[in-house]
């Protein structure tokens, strides 16, 4: 992919999936600003790219804010003169169940994840329609947004509607030649290190550099940061003009598309439903095959 001619923004880069998008984009040709809330991992970040040939600059900053949302369409335009792509990674997690999450828990995952994705899309979104020359925005979402997840409610609350976010602004966008798609990637992050079961293998990868296994790589689609970073390039590229309004999961030797939410059983009555009819008929209709939730746990071979 040659993307020579394209600029990005990747928030949340200064380290993990950030920094793995933002590499990736620069080592294609892409000039990229990179964003992070820490000073000092952005500025790492930017001397890691530029060292291996790329192009990039650095704009602290916690997003959430419009102020900060609009100071990094500008840092693209000052620095390279233009935007086409805006990767909207940046994150944070306050895990709590749900009768020990407070406000501020809630509160502070909404506004970095949805708020975040919200004012950097519409920031981006002005600059490329004023370009008139299209652009790419790429969101980022996870399997939590897809099917919920224990101690999750505020981050699935939030992925959930980066999803919906997304599928939106990609009607919405197309008129102007911008596509909308969001990822859904599992990788060997700091966030994934909260999890007890990816734990032991994350800690081996970092610390020890032993390989993640092969059953967690293909039967879980699990892996690291590296592996998720083509399908930033893919998306952002001219190859993908005409994927939109998708959310892509990746991870490890895996690659797949999520379906979008929609009706998988109906029943009609004439004259509507009371409380009765709706008993009676939920066993032997509609509710015959409820759907499942949460994210399974992975289970390795002989476990």
């Amino acid at each position: 992919m040659d993307l020579s001619n394209k600029v990005a923004v990747v928030t949340g880069a200064g380290r993990g999936l950030g920094f793995a998008y933002a590499s990736a984009l620069a080592r294609a040709g892409a000039a990229v600003v990179v964003n992070d809330v820490a000073a000092d991992a952005a500025a790492h970040a930017v001397e890691e790219i530029t060292a291996a040939g790329g192009r990039a600059v650095a704009e602290v900053g916690p997003v959430g804010s419009s102020e900060v949302a609009e100071a990094l369409v500008a840092r693209a335009v000052d620095a390279f003169g233009r935007l086409d792509v805006m990767v909207t990674n940046a994150g944070v997690l306050r895990d709590r169940v749900l009768w020990k999450m407070s406000d501020d828990d809630f509160d502070d995952v909404v506004r970095v994840h949805l708020r975040g994705t919200f004012t950097c899309v519409r920031a981006a979104a002005v600059r490329m329609r004023e370009q008139g020359e299209g652009g790419r925005i790429i969101t980022a979402c996870s399997p939590a947004g897809q099917r919920g997840n224990f101690g999750q409610t505020n981050y699935a609350a939030a992925k959930a509607g980066i999803a919906a976010m997304t599928r939106t602004w990609a009607m919405e966008l197309a008129r102007s030649g911008i596509t909308a798609n969001a990822l859904v990637p599992v990788a060997a992050t700091g966030m994934t290190r909260t999890i007890p079961a990816f734990a032991p293998y994350i800690e081996a990868w970092e610390e020890r550099g032993e390989p993640l296994p092969e059953w967690l790589r293909k039967a879980e689609g699990f892996g690291t940061p590296e592996d998720v970073a083509g399908l930033v390039v893919y998306l952002a590229s001219d190859a993908a003009a005409s994927v939109t309004g998708q959310c892509v999961g990746i991870g490890g030797d895996k690659l797949a598309l999520w379906s979008h939410p929609q009706e998988i059983a109906t029943a009609y009555r004439d004259g509507g439903w009371n409380a009765d009819d709706i008993a009676a008929a939920w066993p032997v209709s509609v509710g015959r095959e409820p759907q499942t939730y949460g994210i399974p746990a992975p289970q390795a071979p002989g476990a």
